[in-house]
């Protein structure tokens, strides 16, 4: 994750040197807290900016897992949102298709029902 990037999306690039000066990366970065913060001479109002932003990049990973967070990050993603797709249902039921099943041999009646397919597909 690069930090400093971070930092100047979030319009406080002045702490770019306190970070790199106190090794804070992506992997420390979710484990912050205010008195972390305040330890690194973070003005309250940039502090209460910063932890919403860790907020929303999710709790702490384990590293063995990959990191999804970091990809958001890193290729400036944003998050994903639900779509609604268009979904159109139909039940078909062909007439006598019961007494066809119980006379005609199992692949026979596949025929069929693929040729009824095929031409209520075509229209």
């Amino acid at each position: 994750m690069d930090i400093a990037a971070w930092l100047r999306r979030l319009g406080l690039e002045q702490y770019q040197q306190a970070f790199r000066d106190n090794a804070i990366d992506g992997e420390v970065l979710p484990e912050l807290t205010d008195a972390d913060l305040q330890q690194l001479g973070i003005l309250l109002g940039h502090r209460k900016r910063l932890l919403k932003a860790i907020a929303e990049l999710g709790p702490p990973t384990d590293r063995s897992k990959p990191s999804t967070v970091e990809a958001k990050i890193q290729f400036g993603a944003s998050e994903p949102v639900a779509e609604r797709r268009q979904l159109t249902v139909m039940f078909i039921d062909l007439v006598g298709s019961t007494a066809l099943a119980s006379r005609l041999d199992p692949e026979d009646l596949r025929e069929i029902i693929g040729a009824y397919h095929r031409c209520a597909a075509d229209t």
